[in-house]
């Protein structure tokens, strides 16, 4: 058996040839720059790279070392492209249209007009208070598109809407939303939710038959509920809404899960407090606005992107984000409507749109993409809000 000093001795001696024969290959993709900057050929080419791809994993006989060989080509080429776009960037192409859309961007709304999901008591109200004050001027609104659709005839010049919860994941209708609108994700705000049990002054827990809640409310407290296994589960349009919905009913058989503030609200009586079984629940709102804003200390990029029908275009992808060293810090996929086992992928990353090198890494997202869109650049806020 050979001594383990040797053998890393050749692994140094072979990395050093790599570092060589990459320092080469480099210093030939900087003119292929130039040849395409003189010949006007775009820096990504799909099907060529497809090509190359195959031609090296069919270089290796040994069928387990293909994949592996694919992959690192696939990061060499990844970074000779970046390499090519520094030796472009002198000749400032013009800006894809996702860049033209921040061309012109707006500065705040001062004394703005804000609306959100759900009633007075809502969870979404904290968090508009969180984000514009306790001056702001909010006004809740039954459905989640009711509020795109204030932004959009201009009644409204902000909405905060749930994006996630910590507990049950992403809130799809408002990812769908943001797909369906090319509106802006200008901010995020973070609440802490502490659902309570309430209902009409008097009420005891053995009156209770129905327990009304937002279907999120009703899943982050199922473990409480199956301790009632008699209640019948109601789900309402809001956590708050049921809280004014049992208000009115008179009835003490019924009982609401919502906020502490709710019950102050509406004059209900909490029967029980911290239901939802996780007691670090916490969900992350959207502050959007039908025009782009870069407000100061803008250090979080949302965008949605679709992807060729074809093997490897998602691993291509994390590809960019690994060779640049972008932070991928969340990625959702939701399916397109009318397109059968097709998606629109969601993400998020750490970044401005003017640091340094952005603008080159953003264009080849969108050239390895089928569709690009930056929903927003805005600053980051997962603090732990307050519980309402």
């Amino acid at each position: 058996m050979q001594d383990i000093k040797y053998l890393r001795g050749q692994i140094d001696m072979i990395d050093k040839q790599i570092v060589d024969l990459f320092q080469q290959r480099m210093e030939v993709s900087q003119n292929v720059a130039r040849y395409k900057i003189a010949n006007h050929i775009p820096v990504l080419d799909p099907q060529r790279e497809r090509e190359v791809l195959e031609a090296k994993a069919a270089m290796v006989e040994t069928p387990e070392l293909k994949a592996d060989i694919a992959k690192l080509f696939e990061t060499i080429m990844s970074m000779s492209r970046a390499s090519q776009r520094r030796v472009m960037d002198a000749q400032e192409p013009e800006p894809p249209g996702f860049f033209r859309q921040y061309s012109q961007v707006y500065a705040p709304v001062s004394h703005p007009r804000v609306v959100y999901q759900g009633m007075p008591g809502a969870y979404s109200e904290a968090a508009a208070v969180n984000f514009f004050g306790y001056s702001v001027r909010s006004r809740g609104l039954p459905r989640f598109e009711d509020s795109f659709e204030a932004l959009q005839n201009g009644e409204a010049d902000y909405a905060v809407l749930p994006i996630e919860n910590s507990t049950t994941g992403a809130i799809r209708q408002v990812h769908d939303l943001l797909g369906q609108y090319d509106f802006f994700m200008v901010g995020e705000t973070t609440v802490k939710v502490e659902h309570c049990l309430m209902a009409l002054p008097g009420t005891t827990l053995e009156d209770i038959t129905h327990v009304y809640s937002h279907e999120q409310g009703l899943f982050q407290s199922d473990r409480f509920l199956d301790e009632h296994p008699d209640w019948v589960r109601v789900p309402l349009l809001d956590t708050a809404g049921s809280a004014k919905y049992v208000s009115e009913t008179g009835d003490k058989t019924k009982a609401a899960i919502c906020s502490r503030r709710a019950a102050e609200v509406y004059g209900l009586n909490i029967l029980a407090e911290h239901v939802n079984h996780n007691g670090e629940n916490y969900t992350r709102f959207a502050v959007i606005r039908a025009k782009p804003e870069l407000r100061p200390g803008s250090n979080k990029i949302t965008a949605v992107f679709t992807l060729p029908h074809q093997s490897g275009s998602l691993h291509e992808i994390l590809t960019i984000f690994a060779v640049n060293g972008l932070n991928l810090v969340k990625l959702e996929s939701r399916p397109i409507p009318d397109r059968k086992w097709e998606y629109q992928f969601y993400v998020e990353f750490t970044g401005n749109l003017h640091a340094p090198g952005m603008e080159a890494v953003l264009q080849e997202l969108d050239q390895s993409t089928a569709q690009f869109r930056i929903v927003g650049n805005y600053a980051a806020n997962l603090g732990t809000g307050d519980a309402v």
